[in-house]
């Protein structure tokens, strides 16, 4: 029998992928992430399925998307008996199957502190969450620092959130997440192979490099933003008054080229400090001597507009808020290779589990064992990805999406990578558009139908034989079904 590998899945938030250098930028300082690709398999099309930051993580975590989780926005999370309905989290199956599960850094769970099939975590929350006291607040307060709202640093509201922090690069939180896993690694001695989720609480906004970073990149040398167009301007004053909540509390009307730039330049800089703990953390994998037993995957949450068009954040299924980067560095597969197909988060789910040798429900369409890790070499023929902002299917080229605000659009990624023309009347494209639209409306019953699989009230029929025709019969709830993981 062949030994079991650990896994490692390293997750930034809120990374887009054009801010790495291996998918593209030039202008970025990535060595560490651009070697993982060098030794392993990158994904040129993968997406995220729900562009929000919970509603992607609970994703990921199940394997479905966000009409069968029920989590659609970052104040709904996964309903407590989501076990007994077979909706496990791929941490809880593996767990179940022998290895040890860790998490460290920032998961976003709620309550903050649950495990979610992590036996054990050192928890570093979202950089906003300024009251809560994590492994992180504890350390902070033990060296002289706290947590606080970026808000009371120089030029917050001047910068759009673009920032110096206070707390110097030593005791940074994405420094932070990076020690405790390095320091798991060095000192793990279980015997039994462990999956390790690392979560850095970056590049996230605030954009709030320490001093020591702050000024590694310059504003001018930052791409310039996408222009706005008239379907995407339907959506910025949602986007605007979102800001102005006391989370963030910027007014974003007005965000001029400059500013944009220079909130780039900050971005970038948190990329290169979660790169710096990339290649600490491989170093210590091999240090360990455990490097060869060990399959690293790297990915994020989903993208940030960064002032394309005119916005911040993300939420729409426009490419900087849902192309991320992943990338897999395999022991048995250590070479640079590049797949162009559309790949989604939720696959991350299957493929886990197939790594480890366990089983998974192929009948699942929201996760599919990823190309080059399953056994039929099956890439994805589509990808529908329902959010809180409406509905997308992404099938070759072409990106089709309808919006809760009644705007309908489709693009041709290829011909049209920043998403210009919209092609939803040309008489060219009625074909085009009849069938991802069949397609998605499928997907969509498809999806409320599984969602509701724990009402079933009598599975094999409702004629009244056996103790369904008695008086006092009981119903069996939750009614496990739809997304049952057989093992």
């Amino acid at each position: 029998m062949a030994r079991r590998k650990n896994i490692v899945l390293l997750f930034p938030d809120q990374l887009r992928a054009d801010f790495v250098g291996c998918y593209g930028a030039a202008f970025m300082k990535t060595p560490n992430i651009d070697a993982l690709c060098c030794t392993g398999i990158i994904y040129e099309r993968a997406i995220s399925p729900s562009p929000v930051c919970i509603p992607a993580r609970a994703s990921l975590l199940t394997g479905l998307n966000c009409i069968k989780t029920g989590v659609f926005n970052n104040d709904h999370w996964l309903r407590p008996d989501h076990d007994e309905c077979g909706m496990k989290t791929w941490a809880q199956i593996l767990r179940e199957n022998g290895w040890h599960t860790e998490a460290i850094g920032k998961m976003h769970f709620y309550p903050w502190d649950i495990g979610e099939g992590f036996e054990h975590r050192v928890i570093a929350e979202d950089k906003r969450h300024i009251y809560i006291k994590d492994d992180y607040y504890e350390y902070l307060k033990q060296h002289g620092y706290t947590k606080y709202h970026a808000s009371e640093d120089d030029g917050y509201f001047e910068n759009k959130g673009a920032v110096v922090s206070r707390i110097p690069l030593e005791h940074q939180v994405d420094k932070w997440v990076g020690d405790r896993t390095c320091e798991f690694i060095e000192n793990y001695d279980l015997d039994k192979p462990f999956a390790l989720m690392v979560g850095f609480p970056g590049p996230h906004c605030p954009y709030d490099p320490p001093a020591e970073m702050a000024g590694m990149y310059k504003p001018e040398d930052m791409p310039d933003s996408i222009p706005e167009t008239k379907e995407s301007m339907t959506f910025k004053p949602a986007c605007i008054e979102g800001n102005k909540l006391p989370w963030n509390g910027i007014d974003y009307s007005e965000f001029t080229e400059e500013q944009k730039k220079k909130v780039r330049a900050h971005y970038a800089a948190l990329v290169s400090i979660v790169d710096q703990q990339v290649g600490r953390i491989v170093e210590a994998l091999k240090k360990k001597g455990i490097y060869d037993d060990t399959i690293i995957i790297f990915t994020s949450d989903h993208g940030d507009y960064l002032g394309d068009f005119g916005m911040i954040g993300k939420k729409e299924f426009y490419e900087p808020a849902v192309h991320i980067p992943l990338i897999v560095s395999h022991p048995d597969k250590r070479e640079r290779k590049t797949v162009s197909s559309i790949v989604s988060l939720t696959d991350l789910f299957s493929t886990i589990l197939s790594m480890a040798g366990l089983p998974y429900d192929e009948n699942n369409g929201d996760s599919i064992v990823l190309p080059e890790f399953n056994d039929k070499d099956k890439a994805r023929e589509y990808l529908f990805a329902p959010s809180l902002a409406g509905f997308m299917v992404a099938k070759g080229p072409y990106k089709y999406c309808r919006y809760y605000n009644g705007v309908n659009v489709l693009f041709d990624i290829e011909k049209d990578p920043r998403e210009q023309t919209n092609l939803i009347d040309d008489p060219s494209y009625r074909d085009v558009v009849k069938e991802l639209d069949q397609i998605m409306i499928e997907e969509i019953f498809r999806s409320i139908l599984a969602a509701n699989e724990d009402k079933v009230v009598n599975r094999g029929g409702i004629s009244g034989e056996g103790p369904f025709g008695e008086r006092g019969w009981k119903r069996t709830y939750p009614s496990k079904g739809g997304f049952v993981i057989r093992l």
